[in-house]
């Protein structure tokens, strides 16, 4: 390689994408960040454009939210007009509705060497965390790296480069513009895309024909007479609850389920939906829904499905499978059913081909400062600062992992261990720092770990709740 310096692909510039390419420019490297939409904050943009109704079911998680604009296939050149609807195809709004506040106080997000602004309280809304993340970008120059509105389409591996096809939408008025496609070479890729794309619409009886009858009354999140499930449940029903007379919270009784405690005062929790009812083509009542004990509830006004989302990664088709379970999944395979991502070590490394790497896996985590250790982790091995273990011992590790926690969702949740997986990477590198001569890392602080054990009770406070129990 010589003098080479290595290229990497950042795909996304939410925090995961932001860290890693401030982590890896600082380790010498040449980085690229793709961001689809018009700015940096992932997750946390909120956007008042209404998006796109997602199919009712969900489509496979190949295909998800990701729509091949029409009009052009040229590479490396210009071609294709588009209109305002296919813009939202091409870049849709995220997940961030604008009422509720982060759950995970700011001291425990906090990034390294990057103070919230004084005055910040533990718990504030999206446009704070937006521009705690934008503000970051541009402090560390990661900014400059940044390509917007440009979406990649294809990860190829070739030899022992990655290309990488990309699409450049550029407005020319109000209802067209133009796409600048695009292929370029990487040695490695981080994928922080995110994982909160392609909503998972549930397959119930009677719900795409409600959606049919009646399109305003149902929605995936983002406002609510009726909801269910877990975190995004909780923040829904708790906004609805001001115009709401009643809310109706369905669980099947998942160990995702957020204590009913935390909900507002006119929430009921039932149990799961067998079907939605319609009445009769000429009564414009409300619909009715039977619940899987034979109950029936009547008078429902709206339907809000807060059944979260699909792992999808559509610009990896080769490594996605629709046809199989996660129980089949293979060596190879990352997505399957859409429920969890395949073949990870420490839901990083990609383990036939370790130049492939993910920030921004894990769940029930303290998301920005947690990912970071992640960006540390991939910096360090894409600048040789550190290495992975054999294929055979990732191997052994991973099969280990999912059988002691199991598949799906259960085995990115970090709930209770995530200082302990921060230790073992920490831990890893330093080892590694021994013998390279690089700076070692440090794990979270003692400051650090006492605010995480304070935090559920200041969230609760700030609910206002004083009948939660822990565990209840």
């Amino acid at each position: 390689m010589g003098s080479h310096q290595k290229r990497v692909a950042v795909i996304g510039a939410g925090v995961s994408g932001v860290v890693s390419a401030k982590h890896l420019t600082e380790r010498g490297l040449e980085v690229v960040v793709f961001e689809r939409s018009r700015q940096a904050g992932g997750n946390w943009v909120y956007d008042e454009r209404k998006p796109i109704e997602p199919s009712y079911p969900s489509v496979t998680p190949s295909i998800a939210d990701f729509i091949v604009a029409s009009g052009g296939t040229s590479v490396n050149g210009e071609g294709g007009y588009t209109s305002e609807e296919e813009e939202l195809r091409f870049a849709p709004p995220g997940p961030a509705y604008s009422g509720p506040t982060n759950n995970v106080s700011t001291k425990l997000q906090k990034l390294q060497g990057f103070p919230w602004k004084e005055g910040t309280g533990d718990f504030v809304n999206v446009r704070a965390k937006q521009e705690y993340i934008q503000s970051y970008s541009r402090h560390f120059g990661v900014e400059l790296l940044i390509r917007y509105n440009t979406r990649v389409e294809k990860l190829e591996k070739v030899g022992r480069k990655w290309f990488v096809y990309s699409t450049t939408f550029v407005r020319e008025g109000p209802s067209k513009g133009k796409r600048i496609n695009e292929v370029e070479e990487f040695d490695s890729v981080v994928v922080a895309s995110g994982h909160y794309h392609s909503p998972n619409v549930p397959d119930i009886s009677g719900l795409k024909e409600w959606k049919k009858r009646w399109p305003d009354r149902v929605q995936h999140s983002k406002d609510c007479s009726f909801c269910w499930a877990g975190v995004s449940s909780m923040d829904v029903g708790r906004e609805a609850s001001r115009f709401a007379k009643k809310i109706h919270q369905s669980s099947r009784g998942g160990p995702f389920d957020v204590p009913l405690a935390m909900f507002s005062p006119e929430t009921e929790r039932i149990a799961g939906i067998a079907s939605f009812n319609i009445p009769p083509v000429g009564q414009d009542t409300p619909g009715s829904v039977t619940l899987v004990d034979g109950t029936v509830l009547n008078d429902i006004d709206r339907v809000v499905i807060c059944t979260g989302y699909l792992f999808t990664l559509p610009f990896l088709l080769d490594l996605h499978d629709d046809s199989i379970t996660r129980e089949q999944a293979n060596d190879t395979v990352l997505v399957t059913d859409g429920t969890q991502m395949h073949n990870l070590h420490k839901d990083i490394f990609y383990i036939p081909d370790p130049t492939l790497a993910f920030v921004g896996i894990p769940f029930y985590t303290a998301t920005f400062s947690f990912f970071e250790f992640q960006a540390i982790a991939v910096a360090a091995v894409f600048s040789s600062r550190a290495w992975v273990p054999s294929e055979e011992e990732m191997r052994i590790e991973y099969a280990e992992r999912v059988k002691r926690k199991g598949s799906g969702r259960a085995l990115h949740n970090l709930k209770g261990v995530s200082v302990e997986y921060v230790d073992e990477l920490v831990e890893w590198l330093n080892a590694h720092a021994e013998v390279t001569g690089a700076e070692k890392v440090e794990g979270y602080s003692k400051e650090w770990q006492e605010e995480a054990k304070l935090m559920a009770t200041k969230y609760v406070k700030k609910l206002k709740i004083t009948d939660f129990k822990s565990g209840s």
